[in-house]
C-alpha cells in the first residue's frame, strides 16, 4: 500500500474520532453521562455501539487470519461471537439493566452484600480488560506497519493516545458516539473491498478453494519480509533474493540481487529481505504455523495447525465465546445506557442482526487469501489479509482506495473496542479507588490504558484471536457464573460466589500465562491449556453451588426477595422502583444535599444492600428489616407511611446510597 494513502486513512479515522468525543463532550455534563450517558441512548444506536466496541481486532483481522491458515474449524469464533448474545438476551439483558448497578462489581455487592467479592470481582474485570486490550494494541502496531513500514510500538501508542483522550474526555456518552460511528465505517471497510474480492474472484475463473494441496503462488511473487521469520521449504526452489538468507548477505551496497537454491528443510531470512519466488512453485510456511492442505483445509475437525484433539478444541472455543460474552466488562456496561429493561432486549436483538451481517464477510478474506496472498503463510502475518487483499486484487488507484478504506475499519475496531474496555476498567477504578468523580473518572483512564500499553509493546503475542480467545475463556470462567446464578437462583451466597469467582477465574488466567509462556503444544495437557473454558467453566459453576450450599446459612430471605424482584418485575408494573447505585448515587445525593443547602435526615431505617423496612420505617436507603415493628411515619420526601417490615437481619449502613426516590411495599 502507498504509505501516504494509509497514514492519510489512519489520520481520517482519528480526527473523526476525537471530533465525535469532543462532541460528547459538550452533551456530558453530569456524573451519570460519564457512566452511563444519562440512560437516554435509543435501543438501535446502542446496538450499533455495542457491534462497534465488540467487532475487535479479532473480528477484523483475526478471524480471517485464522481462517486462511486452519480452514473452516476456525468458523467456531464468529460463530460463538454472534450467538453469545442469544444468551445474554434470554438470560441477563433485562434483569441486569433492572437491578440498577453500574458495573460488574456493583452488581455482585448489590445482589450479595459483599465487599470481598466486589473486590475479586474488580480484579476480574481488570484482568480481562487488560488481556483484550493486548491483542487490540498489537493489532494496531501490526496494521500501522503493514501500512507504512513503521515500528509496531507506534501503532499501539497512537491507538493508546487516542483511546485514553476520547475516554477521559467525554466518559460513556463520548464513548457511545464514537462507537456507533465507528461500527458502521468498519462494516462498510469490510463489505466494500469483499465485493469487489469476489468480482475478481469470479474474474479469475472461480479457482478451487482447496486444491492443490499446499497453495503456490498464482504469479512471480516479491515477499517482503517486515520480520525475522524461518521457514520451511517443501520442495527445492530457486528464487531471487536481495537481503540477508541463512546469514548470507545478497545484494548489498547497491549490487545484483543473488539467485539462490533452497534446499528442502528449514531457512531464515532477516527482516528487510526481499525474496522473489517465481509462479507455480510451493509456498514456504512459517516454521509452526503449519497452515491446513487443502482437503484438510475444508474438512472439519481435521487438527489443521497441529492441534491435538480437535473436537475438544472447537467445543472449547464454542463454549467460551458462547458463554464468554456476557461475562466481558464492556459489554455488559453498555446495558446500563439503556431506559429500562424492554430496551435492554430490543438492543440485544438488533445487535444479533447487526454482528450475523458482519460475521459474513472475514471468512471470505480468509479463504480467498490462500488464492490471491499465499504469500502470508510464509511471513506469518495472516492477520494482515483483509489489509492486502484489495490492492492484490485490485490494480490501480482502486485498489490503493480499497486498501485505504480497509486501514480506515481495521483502526476503526481497534479504537472502539480499546474505548469500551479503558471505560470499564476506569469505571471500576474510579468508583473503588476514587470516590466515583469526574476528575477521578479521567485519571482512571489513564491507568486502565498504561498496563496493557506496557504489554503490548513489550510481547509479540498469540494469534490476535487466539489471543482475544482466552480473554473469553477467563469471562465465560468467572463472571458468566456469578450472573447466571445470581440473577436466577435465590440460593447463592457471597462465599460460594468468591469460591467460584478464585476458582473458575484464577484457573483460567493461569492456563492463560501458560500458554503464553510455553506456547503451542500437543497432547492433552496442551489441549486442556490452550482452550481451558471446556473445563474451567464447569468448576466455576460447581465450586460457587456447592459453596453456596455449604454456606446456606448466611443468606437473609427477605433480602434477596427484595433484589429477585427487583431483577426481574418489570419497570412498568411500578411495584419496586429503580434505585441510583453506587458512587453515581452518592454523586445524585451529593448534588441534590448542595442544592438544598441542608443534609437529609431520614429516621426509622438502616440501610444496607437489600431488604426490607424496619420498625416505624420511612424512606431512604433499601435496607435489610429488623423483626416486624409498627407502621412508621409520613416518608420525609413525601411517601406514605411504611408498612410494618417483613423481619430479617438490620443491614449495616451504607453511606454513598441516598435516600430512595420512592417507597416500596412490603413483600407478603
Amino acid at each position: 500500500m502507498n504509505p501516504a494513502l494509509g497514514l492519510t486513512a489512519l489520520i481520517v479515522v482519528l480526527v473523526a474520532t476525537v471530533a465525535v468525543g469532543v462532541y460528547g463532550l459538550r452533551l456530558s455534563r453530569a456524573t451519570s453521562d460519564f457512566y452511563v450517558a444519562s440512560r437516554e441512548i435509543s435501543p438501535l444506536w446502542n446496538a450499533s455501539a455495542i457491534g462497534g466496541e465488540y467487532l475487535s481486532a479479532a473480528s477484523f483481522l483475526g478471524v480471517a487470519g485464522l481462517v486462511m491458515a486452519y480452514g473452516v474449524d476456525m468458523l467456531a469464533y464468529p460463530v460463538g461471537y454472534t450467538a453469545g448474545y442469544l444468551v445474554l438476551l434470554l438470560l441477563v439483558a433485562a434483569p441486569l439493566r433492572r437491578s440498577g448497578a453500574y458495573t460488574l462489581p456493583d452488581f455482585a455487592e448489590e445482589r450479595l452484600g459483599s465487599t470481598a467479592v466486589r473486590r475479586v470481582a474488580s480484579v476480574l474485570v481488570a484482568v480481562i480488560a487488560w488481556l483484550y486490550l493486548v491483542p487490540q494494541l498489537q493489532g494496531a502496531g501490526l496494521t500501522l506497519q503493514t501500512v507504512t513500514g513503521a515500528p509496531r510500538w507506534v501503532g499501539a501508542v497512537v491507538v493508546a493516545a487516542a483511546v485514553v483522550c476520547v475516554s477521559a474526555a467525554g466518559g460513556m456518552r463520548s464513548v457511545t458516539l464514537v462507537q456507533g460511528f465507528q461500527f458502521w465505517l468498519k462494516l462498510t471497510a469490510i463489505a466494500v473491498p469483499a465485493v469487489f474480492l469476489i468480482l475478481s474472484w469470479r474474474a479469475a475463473g472461480s479457482p478451487s478453494l482447496t486444491g492443490p494441496d499446499t497453495p503456490v503462488f498464482p504469479h512471480t511473487t516479491v515477499v517482503r519480509i517486515e520480520d525475522p521469520v524461518r521457514f520451511d521449504v517443501r520442495a527445492p526452489v530457486t528464487i531471487t533474493v536481495r537481503g540477508r538468507l541463512d546469514g548470507t548477505a545478497y545484494g548489498t551496497a547497491g549490487g545484483p540481487a543473488g539467485t539462490v537454491r533452497l534446499v528442502k528443510g528449514e531457512h531464515a531470512a532477516a527482516a528487510g529481505a526481499r525474496l522473489t519466488f517465481p509462479a507455480g512453485v510451493p509456498v514456504p510456511q512459517k516454521t509452526g504455523l503449519k497452515p491446513a492442505t487443502g482437503a484438510m483445509w475444508a474438512s472439519p475437525l481435521s487438527g489443521a495447525g497441529g492441534r491435538s484433539h480437535p473436537l475438544y478444541a472447537v467445543y472449547s472455543i464454542l463454549l467460551a465465546t458462547f458463554l464468554g460474552t456476557m461475562g466481558l466488562p464492556h459489554v455488559l456496561v453498555r446495558f446500563y445506557t439503556n431506559p429500562d429493561g424492554r430496551a435492554a432486549r430490543r438492543t440485544t436483538l438488533l445487535v444479533l442482526v447487526l454482528l450475523s451481517g458482519f460475521y459474513l464477510l472475514p471468512p471470505v478474506y480468509g479463504a480467498l487469501g490462500r488464492i490471491f496472498a499465499p504469500q502470508l503463510l510464509l511471513t506469518g502475518r495472516t492477520d494482515t489479509a483483509v489489509l492486502v487483499l484489495p490492492q492484490i486484487t485490485q490494480a490501480g488507484e482502486g485498489g490503493r482506495l480499497l486498501a485505504a478504506l480497509a486501514t480506515a475499519g481495521a483502526f476503526a475496531a481497534f479504537v472502539s473496542t480499546a474505548s469500551g474496555l479503558t471505560v470499564s476498567v476506569a469505571g471500576v477504578v474510579s468508583q473503588d479507588l476514587l470516590r466515583g468523580s469526574t476528575r477521578g473518572f479521567r485519571w482512571a483512564s489513564l491507568i486502565a490504558g498504561v498496563p496493557p500499553l506496557l504489554m503490548a509493546t513489550a510481547t509479540t503475542g498469540l494469534p490476535v484471536a487466539d489471543a482475544i480467545g482466552l480473554a473469553f475463556a477467563v469471562a465465560a470462567s468467572s463472571f458468566c457464573p456469578l450472573l447466571v446464578l445470581g440473577i436466577w437462583w435465590r440460593g447463592l451466597t457471597d462465599v460460594g460466589a468468591l469460591l467460584g469467582l478464585v476458582a473458575g477465574g484464577g484457573l483460567a488466567a493461569v492456563a492463560v500465562v501458560l500458554t503464553s509462556v510455553i506456547g503451542p503444544g500437543r497432547g492433552w495437557p496442551a489441549a486442556l491449556l490452550e482452550q481451558p473454558a471446556a473445563w474451567t467453566v464447569p468448576v466455576a459453576f460447581t465450586v460457587m453451588v456447592a459453596g453456596s450450599l455449604l454456606t446456606r446459612h448466611r443468606l437473609s430471605p427477605a433480602a434477596v426477595d427484595r433484589v429477585m424482584l427487583r431483577m426481574h418485575l418489570p419497570e412498568e408494573a411500578g411495584v419496586l422502583p429503580p434505585v441510583p447505585q453506587g458512587a453515581l448515587a452518592a454523586s445524585a445525593a451529593a448534588a441534590a444535599r448542595k442544592a438544598a443547602g441542608r443534609r437529609t435526615v431520614v429516621p426509622g431505617r438502616t440501610g444496607g444492600p437489600v431488604g426490607v423496612g424496619g420498625p416505624g420505617g420511612a424512606g431512604g436507603p433499601v435496607g435489610v428489616g429488623t423483626p416486624a415493628g409498627p407502621a412508621g411515619p409520613p416518608d420525609p420526601a413525601g411517601g406514605a407511611a411504611r408498612p410494618a417490615g417483613n423481619g430479617g437481619s438490620a443491614g449495616q449502613s451504607r453511606p454513598d446510597r441516598p435516600p430512595a426516590q420512592a417507597e416500596e411495599p412490603p413483600l407478603h
